[in-house]
């Protein structure tokens, strides 16, 4: 049978020369394509050598390093299931994620090795192996014991590939199982959508526990045997010092935000560059702009989520809108739906529904959850509200569950929020409900201001009045120094929710 094992297109597209550099770090190492192929085959022969049950789980909490990389890339080859978790999370996360998935592996950073070991073998995982970001830890030592010869194990499209807990703003985290054939499938339409050639350089600054820098950006490069340049961390200064020997950049809104901020950040030092992409959270139409006058370069915007991969993005070749995701990609359908299940007139905002090859095999352990979130003629339910407009540009408007009633009427954050990002000295805002014994519900406004700005609450909430209608207004504002942001850079209204929920009790 033919194998679809991810790994293996990865693996065929490697270029002929294995001695080439695949993968350049920030401090000065490097790994050729052989390193590559006989690392992740040492590390998928000691998984393989550990008598683990099909579709084991192994679940990785370490710092972000090449190795993680590999053993990544590893457990696809071996044939199990890969289960990347954040490196903030704490003890009780930790105990939910290892009680849930049950993974027969954790993979761990030295210094955890203590606590993290003790839940895993409390919850009856049988193996804990750690990996230091600087090539330590037991991992690699069993693995350099292995042959570095591995023939991929063979699996089919819709054999799991790996499970990523979604942030659980509402409740608990939930498992979303994607597929070899959801993660191959979605690494070769952005391969040709998003132009892909050869000679192609990634500076790849993101983390590797999220779907961005896991997969969008490891797959691109890998599928198109490009060379990465790998950054531990991001360095607004060491991303800009690459950018000359670069042609594709991934980013989230807040890097290039930080970027801007950087005055060696010019056309000159971007007259190399193809393609930058942003993602995970909304770009600033203001980012936007001032990325396309200091560099000369538009960011494209896309749109995918945990559950589904990539699901729309600007056009490569065309107009790239601000403040849109752009198109939905090659067979990915999506519509956009009113609470009765029925399609809005273009341009209207609704629900926003999408089906394709990326949609996720559901969530694990939870039949009935996963139900829930697909519709009858089987199209998942993101969660996300937006609208399309004439011209097929998908705009989104923001969560549901971000959704503010008030006093019977629908309330859109992101709407407020472009308003109040285009006042003078407004840096950024967020939006939230909070209860209210007469309304139900009403919006809060916490805005940040730019530096050497005064902003006064008052003022913002009189100039809005002149904008927009009067049960779209804050009851109140709030002028901070920061929002509350989890890594990815989204902001976590969960938590100014959380804070200004007794402001009207």
């Amino acid at each position: 049978m033919d194998n679809r094992n991810l790994f293996a297109a990865l693996r065929a597209a490697f270029p002929q020369d294995l001695d080439g550099i695949a993968v350049e770090t920030d401090d000065g190492l490097a790994y050729s394509w052989r390193d590559l192929e006989r690392g992740t085959a040492m590390l998928a022969n000691l998984l393989a050598s550990l008598g683990l049950e099909a579709g084991a789980r192994i679940a990785v909490q370490v710092e972000k390093s090449v190795e993680a990389m590999m053993l990544y890339l590893a457990t696809l080859r071996a044939g199990y299931v890969f289960l990347p978790l954040n490196t903030a999370y704490q003890k009780a996360e930790i105990e939910y994620f290892v009680g849930n998935a049950e993974p027969a592996v954790v993979v761990c950073t030295p210094a955890n090795f203590g606590w993290v070991s003790k839940i895993a073998f409390q919850a009856g995982t049988r193996h804990v192996f750690t990996l230091g970001d600087d090539r330590t830890g037991s991992l690699l030592e069993r693995a350099a014991r292995h042959s570095d010869r591995h023939t991929p194990a063979v699996m089919g499209d819709d054999d799991l590939a790996a499970i990523l807990y979604t942030s659980g703003t509402t409740g608990r985290s939930k498992g979303a199982m994607l597929t070899h054939g959801n993660l191959r499938s979605n690494a070769e339409v952005l391969k040709s959508y998003w132009g892909w050639r050869e000679g192609d350089v990634l500076i790849h600054a993101l983390p590797i526990f999220h779907v961005h820098g896991l997969f969008v950006a490891i797959h691109g490069a890998l599928l198109n045997g490009s060379k990465m340049f790998w950054l531990g961390k991001f360095d607004p200064k060491k991303v800009i010092a690459r950018l000359p020997e670069a042609t594709v950049f991934m980013g989230v809104p807040t890097l290039y935000v930080r970027m801007l901020a950087e005055p060696a950040l010019t056309r000159e030092a971007c007259r190399h560059m193809r393609l930058f992409i942003s993602g995970s959270a909304p770009l600033l139409l203001e980012t936007f702009n001032e990325w396309q006058e200091r560099t000369g370069h538009t960011i494209l915007e896309r749109y995918g989520m945990s559950e589904t991969v990539m699901l729309t993005s600007n056009p490569y070749e065309g107009e790239r809108r601000g403040g849109t995701v752009g198109f939905p990609l090659p067979g990915v359908g999506l519509r956009v739906r009113d609470d009765q299940g029925q399609d809005v007139p273009t341009g209207e905002i609704g629900g926003i529904q999408v089906k394709g090859p990326g949609v996720f095999k559901g969530y694990w352990r939870m039949p009935e959850k996963t139900k829930e979130e697909f519709t009858v003629d089987g199209w998942f339910k993101t969660g996300d509200v937006g609208k399309v407009d004439a011209r097929g540009y998908v705009t989104i408007v923001g969560r549901s569950k971000d959704l503010i009633i008030s006093g019977g009427y629908n309330v859109y954050p992101a709407e407020i929020e472009g308003y109040i990002n285009d006042m003078p000295g407004v840096a950024e805002s967020a939006v939230v409900g909070v209860p209210h014994p007469d309304f139900g519900e009403v919006g809060v406004a916490v805005v940040i201001a730019k530096p050497g700005s005064k902003l006064q609450p008052e003022a913002l909430i009189t100039t809005l009045k002149g904008q927009l209608a009067n049960f779209k207004i804050p009851k109140k504002c709030f002028v901070v120094d920061a929002l509350p942001r989890n890594t990815m850079g989204k902001v976590q209204k969960n938590l100014l929710r959380e804070q200004h929920k007794g402001l009207f009790a």
